[in-house]
């Protein structure tokens, strides 16, 4: 029983005991009007009472249908319920109805737009997110170091690459401040002045060169820093978001790109290129001063006219050697040369270049020997060059071995390694430690050894090339200074040995 049913209950009893008290303290002539007896008047207050009391229920009754009714259709909001409830304009409650009504409508007209809205921000989100890794994917394939940084100075993306240059978790490091995850001031300072600048002036794009130090080697880097557009549009502005410092928010990408090797590769360049002018215009300028001798008549007598003939030939197989050595390395070093590989008998091969350089030894009392093992080392390759790597060998242990001196020549099989080594022994003046390291590089010569004999530079790293590059096998030297140098070549045993 409802709240209303007690009340109108309560009423119907209330008025007939206010009823009855009336009529049996009115005057007499009332009485006697109504009834005669106290019992009329009771049962015509009960009477009177029960249908206020009815009267009053039936009120509440349509008061509290009409409130349940308003309580449903406000109970439809939670449920997202579009019907409409229609409650009759009666005891006043019509007015209430469609006040609700319309709250509860525009409610609904809200709730929709906000939920197709977070379906379209949702939508976006994953699109945002597929773009995102999409770009990060493309990032990762670029060999360059990639960082890209928002309008705070915060890391918003990075590539492999730049994290294996950084030093930093990637995973960890995006959406943070810059200065906590770099640690290169140089870098950290560049990407905040570059932003900085693009704020003042759009299109702002610096370039420097950097230099990291790894692990104890130096790596130089190209880094450029150019800014980005934030992307946001007025409502994105209007919204709240806000701009660093009062500007126009910017991003900055930096790029670092490794240039280490071109930096080697163009110093060598230089170094070649001053290295070759001067060991070229070393024999040419002797070639030219003699030249002019013999057109200006200082030669007055046939002696001297041969003598300088001599001179003029020396220096000119000198400069053809020269430009020989130069253009054989530079056809190795850029993959020109082809080998004409075959099976070719080391001992043979050997005792060629002996004969050859035999006069040579004979002339400085030099002693030749050969003390190769017997048998037959065959290897394939190709005959030429091996034969022009055994030959400078040879010549260079001959030229720089005083009067009186040995030098041997072994041959010897490595069966472990399935090779075959060959191994250049002399007694002369040795080299100092500091140099081995860069006894094969190209024009260089051990600064002893200039006073000893003529030489261009070239002829050791023609043998490396020649046995390492093209044949795949490996050159070393072991030396002790003022007791001689053995330089040994091994390259593989051909099949069937």
């Amino acid at each position: 029983m409802t709240l209303g049913k007690w009340i109108s209950i309560g009423v119907g009893l209330i008025t007939t005991l206010l009823v009855g008290g009336v009529l049996v303290a009115a005057p007499n002539q009332l009485v006697a009007t109504i009834g005669s007896t106290a019992l009329g008047t009771w049962v015509t207050a009960g009477v009177m009472g029960a249908l206020l009391g009815l009267l009053h229920w039936i009120v509440m009754s349509k008061f509290d249908r009409e409130v349940g009714r308003v309580a449903s259709q406000i109970d439809l909001l939670s449920k997202d319920d579009d019907r409409e409830v229609a409650i009759p304009s009666r005891l006043g409650m019509g007015s209430i109805a469609r006040a609700v009504n319309q709250v509860i409508t525009t409610f609904r007209q809200r709730i929709r737009q906000l939920t197709s809205r977070r379906r379209e921000l949702e939508i976006q989100l994953r699109i945002a997110e597929v773009e995102q890794r999409h770009a990060a994917s493309i990032l990762n394939t670029i060999s360059d170091a990639v960082i890209v940084t928002d309008p705070f100075n915060e890391l918003a993306m990075i590539n492999d690459a730049a994290a294996r240059v950084l030093h930093l978790d990637a995973s960890f490091a995006r959406r943070r401040p810059i200065e906590q995850v770099i640690d290169d001031t140089v870098i950290v300072k560049l990407i905040k002045d570059a932003r900085e600048g693009v704020a003042a002036r759009p299109g702002f794009r610096r370039q420097i060169e950097h230099r990291f130090n790894r692990e104890g080697v130096d790596q130089i880097y190209d880094v450029s820093v150019s800014g980005i557009s934030d992307g946001l549009g007025e409502d994105e502005l209007s919204a709240g978001t806000a701009k660093p410092n009062g500007q126009d928010a910017v991003g900055v990408v930096t790029v670092l790109r490794n240039v280490t090797r071109e930096r080697q590769i163009a110093d060598m360049k230089s170094d070649f290129v001053s290295s070759v002018s001067h060991e070229l215009r070393t024999p040419l300028s002797s070639i030219k001063a003699y030249v002019e001798m013999l057109v200006d008549g200082e030669a007055h007598d046939e002696q001297t006219r041969l003598e300088f003939y001599n001179i003029i030939q020396g220096e000119t197989n000198r400069l053809s050697r020269l430009i020989d050595n130069i253009l054989n390395i530079s056809r190795i070093e850029s993959g020109v040369v082809r080998a004409s590989r075959e099976q070719v008998s080391l001992p043979t091969l050997m005792r060629e270049a002996i004969d050859v350089m035999l006069p040579q030894a004979r002339s400085k009392g030099i002693e030749l020997k050969d003390l190769s093992a017997p048998g037959y080392f065959h290897v394939f390759a190709d005959k030429d060059m091996i034969y022009q790597a055994t030959l400078n060998l040879v010549s260079n242990a001959i030229k720089y071995t005083p009067e009186g001196g040995t030098v041997t020549v072994k041959i010897r099989a490595d069966e472990l390694a399935r090779g075959v080594e060959v191994s250049v022994a002399d007694t002369g003046v040795g080299i100092p430690p500091d140099d081995v390291p860069r006894l094969f590089a190209k024009f260089y010569r051990v600064d002893n050894h200039k006073r000893m004999a003529q030489g261009t530079g070239l002829g050791l790293n023609l043998v490396k090339q020649i046995i390492e590059t093209v044949h795949g096998g490996k050159v070393s030297v072991s030396s002790e200074l003022g007791k001689g140098s053995t330089f040994t070549y091994t390259l593989p045993l051909a099949d069937g040995n």
